[in-house]
């Protein structure tokens, strides 16, 4: 009897109490890793859309320039005078036309 009653307590609650841990970690799991990745894939695609005629931009390789043309997947970048490149819109990585537009934060003081 004693052999049936290790075996039973170590078989442990019904599959209820055992997919709880399970749902638990699939949840926080969701919190920490998926919806932020969504939540910054939507702003980047968000941030692409919004690009438009005259914004400077830098890419992902560093070259930086100014939006000439935007068609459906790509955008024809001015690097100088009468020299423009066609790149993809996946290629862009910041705006520096905003960056130049928005005060100064407080100084750092000595």
């Amino acid at each position: 009897m004693t052999t049936l009653n290790i075996l039973l307590q170590a078989g442990g609650g019904s599959a209820f109490q055992q997919i709880i841990p399970i749902a638990l970690i699939m949840i926080v799991f969701y919190f920490f890793m998926i919806r932020p990745q969504t939540k910054k894939a939507k702003l980047e695609k968000d941030f692409k859309e919004s690009l438009k005629k005259g914004d400077k931009v830098v890419t992902i390789g560093g070259v930086h320039g100014k939006i000439v043309e935007v068609q459906d997947k790509t955008f024809t970048l001015e690097i100088d005078n009468n020299v423009k490149v066609k790149i993809e819109k996946s290629a862009i990585s910041a705006e520096v036309t905003k960056q130049y537009q928005e005060p100064v934060s407080a100084e750092v003081k000595k």
